[in-house]
């Protein structure tokens, strides 16, 4: 069983952050076939390994697949985002078969050019007040800390999973006006450069929507989503259309079964000095 596309677009995979869906990454990777792989920013989460180096079994074989996917002629591009801005210095350095770059250009089946980017340059808060994003990102660790046990105890009782951040994001009118401005501001940014749209991460929204300009083109802005409170990623499909993916559900539905690997405690360095071998 594999699953079969011509380009896939992962963001926010943040390994090294705690609750991250690791497992179901690498039993997805495991099963993968596609020419271009995107890796759209904050896939090492190198903000959570300053604080605490913690580095699971499973989050290093994540690592593993991509390698052995570059290895078998996949085209593997990485765009650093903020969580692993570190890795710029290298742009333009290919690493055991994955390019490292600020930003892509990705031409779909029928001709659309694409920008891919993480999409933190394009953010307000980030670029001008790193304090603020840390503060946030704090803050919202400790959500996602609590949201875990809400939904441990949810799932006791037969409820689905709910997400705080998420309700937080749909009900809040800033959130929806900070969401909105990013999404035009890259839009934006693409129509200046001459592209037909934008794919990116960052803001762990997974979304596809088509915009039509007064020109009558149409403009795509794609969000991969993440995998700390989601499975998603974005695909394409050999005939070019577009789909945003639920990993967990899509092994479900093969029949695949994701290994069970504890991450407390499987590390494979406490020495925070130690540089990822990717």
């Amino acid at each position: 069983m594999s699953f079969s596309y011509r380009s896939v677009f992962l963001s926010d995979t943040h390994l090294g952050f705690a609750g991250v869906h690791a497992a179901e990454l690498s039993a997805f990777l495991k099963h993968l076939q596609c020419e271009r792989l995107y890796l759209v920013g904050d896939i090492v989460d190198l903000w959570a390994l300053r604080s605490r180096w913690r580095w699971p079994v499973m989050h290093n074989q994540v690592v593993r697949r991509v390698l052995k996917l570059a290895k078998k002629g996949v085209v593997v591009t990485y765009i650093p985002g903020n969580h692993d801005d570190a890795l710029r210095q290298y742009i333009g350095i290919d690493l055991g078969g994955v390019r490292i770059a600020k930003q892509a250009a990705h031409r779909t089946v029928d001709g659309r050019l694409l920008l891919v980017t993480h999409g933190d340059e394009y953010d307000l808060v980030v670029q001008h007040s790193r304090m603020l994003a840390l503060v946030g990102t704090w803050a919202y660790d400790r959500l996602i800390a609590l949201n875990r046990i809400v939904n441990g105890l949810r799932s006791c009782v037969g409820l689905p999973k709910w997400s705080f951040s998420g309700t937080v994001k749909a009900r809040v009118k800033g959130a929806c006006t900070y969401i909105s401005r990013f999404e035009q501001a890259l839009l934006t940014e693409a129509r200046r450069r001459g592209m037909n749209g934008v794919i990116c991460g960052h803001i762990h929204q997974p979304l596809i929507q088509e915009t039509t300009e007064s020109d009558g083109s149409v403009s795509l802005y794609a969000n991969c989503g993440d995998w700390i409170e989601r499975t998603s990623l974005l695909v394409e499909h050999h005939d070019g259309r577009f789909e945003i993916l639920d990993a967990a559900a899509e092994l479900q539905n093969a029949g695949i079964t994701i290994p069970t690997i504890p991450e407390e405690g499987v590390v494979i360095a406490d020495d925070p000095q130690l540089e990822l071998a990717f």
